[in-house]
């Protein structure tokens, strides 16, 4: 039954990967807006935020990194909506394969697609002067935690895929996350926002993240952040698929 499931969740994952490489333009858009904020950042508002690093791309790549996966999850609610839609679901289930293996193959698709982005955005940060004396672990760790939130983000974009009544719904999703950066460590520091803002700030997911994947980019003493942020994801990720998994049984059952 389980080697069953991996082969319908890899035959379908390839048919899900096959339409992201016919759609280039859909990697392309997530990577853009991401660079392009970078470079905004970097050479335009860099000058004149001081946050103690020696380069600001530095300072600002985590934070440049998760908004690259925000963006990335808004088209797998999009997909899967479109899947929805087009009775895709409805022919699936008349085959003998495991009803969870759809989603899963939306899933993994997500990841691999989000993965490609990173990787695009941090060559472009490499060419803008960002530097890293972290060791092969510290990147094992950075690509665990960013995987690890691109899990726990996708698992609410197929809520919303699942649930939005339009493709723009199904994508609208992602603006609040989008913007949780802002509000966090990834652009400036925290002791420099107003009382209020600063509270949240400390306190959402987003900051102990960004903390985290900055202190082992600059190699510096992993505080007890590392622990928050894989509570944070750990817990959206375990809400999210628990949400997903009724909020797909109800529309099936339809």
């Amino acid at each position: 039954m389980t080697n069953h499931f991996f082969n319908e969740t890899a035959v379908l994952l390839g048919r899900s990967m096959r339409h992201i490489t016919r759609s280039m333009d859909t990697i392309i858009t997530v990577t853009i807006m991401p660079i392009v904020l970078m470079l905004l950042f970097v050479y335009v508002f860099g000058g004149a935020i001081h946050t103690g690093s020696e380069r600001y791309v530095t300072y600002l790549l985590p934070g440049i990194l998760l908004i690259t996966i925000a963006m990335g999850i808004s088209y797998t609610a999009v997909r899967l909506f479109t899947d929805m839609k087009s009775g895709i679901f409805e022919r699936l289930q008349s085959m003998p394969i495991a009803r969870s293996s759809v989603l899963w193959a939306h899933v993994l698709t997500s990841v691999v697609s989000n993965l490609i982005s990173l990787g695009v955005v941090v060559l472009v940060a490499l060419l803008l002067g960002f530097r890293s004396p972290a060791g092969v672990l510290a990147w094992l760790a950075v690509a665990g935690i960013l995987v690890l939130f691109t899990l726990a983000l996708t698992w609410i974009a197929v809520i919303a895929g699942l649930s939005a009544k339009t493709p723009e719904g199904a994508g609208a999703f992602s603006y609040p996350i989008i913007f949780l950066p802002f509000i966090s460590s990834a652009f400036v520091l925290t002791d420099t926002m107003p009382g209020p803002v600063r509270a949240f700030a400390g306190h959402q997911p987003v900051t102990s993240i960004v903390n985290t994947i900055r202190d082992l980019f600059t190699r510096q003493p992993v505080s007890t952040d590392i622990w928050i942020a894989l509570a944070w994801c750990l817990g959206i990720l375990i809400v999210a698929y628990t949400f997903a998994m009724l909020t797909y049984r109800r529309r099936i059952s339809k």
